[in-house]
């Protein structure tokens, strides 16, 4: 694999569902905690170049009510709204973007696209929870927009070690670059 060079400027790091309701799960291969202390590493260097870094949630009672055979095991009934925010370990900074999603991919439904667009990006680095759905649907529709990609492995996780093994061994590396946390920060160092 070539060196990761990065643009600061021209660069996102693209931060998927670290929200309250998923701090509790059992993720795999790499624990929340881990992904959460990765993601804070790699938002505060980018941060210090000058970069833009977006936090994703979902609106998880839009979400639970969507018409699907397999609906997400949260529960019944309405979800308290602190579930859906951003959990404070994860550094939420004053000068960072949120944007609130209906379904699993960030740019569908938000203005994700435009809000990148505008502010000169062409790079995401994407991280987050859950790698085959909220990650892996985010990829797919930001590379169909034009985007460049770099996916970071340790800064991802799944709650099936396979299923994150496979997007990132199999499917991730057609449409982006596949990088560790380490390649990340040295190329904004």
């Amino acid at each position: 694999m070539p060196d990761l060079s990065l643009d600061p400027r021209k660069t996102a790091l693209v931060v998927i569902d670290l929200q309250n309701a998923l701090m509790g799960f059992a993720t795999l291969p790499h624990p929340v905690a881990d992904v959460v202390r990765t993601n804070r590493q790699i938002a505060d260097a980018l941060r210090a170049q000058g970069g833009l870094v977006v936090w994703i949630r979902v609106d998880l009672n839009h979400f639970l009510t969507l018409p699907v055979d397999q609906p997400p095991q949260f529960g019944g009934g309405q979800m308290p709204e602190e579930l859906s925010e951003i959990a404070p370990s994860a550094g939420f900074d004053d000068g960072d973007m949120l944007i609130t999603k209906p379904h699993w991919g960030a740019f569908a439904g938000t203005a994700l696209e435009q809000e990148l667009r505008l502010r000169g990006i062409d790079t995401v680095v994407l991280t987050g929870v859950s790698t085959n759905a909220g990650v892996e649907s985010t990829l797919r529709q930001g590379t169909g927009l034009g985007f460049a990609f770099v996916v970071v492995e340790d800064a991802c996780s799944s709650q099936v070690a396979e299923e994150h093994r496979f997007a990132f061994e199999k499917i991730f590396p057609r449409l982006a670059r596949v990088r560790a946390a380490s390649e990340v920060l040295e190329a904004l160092a």
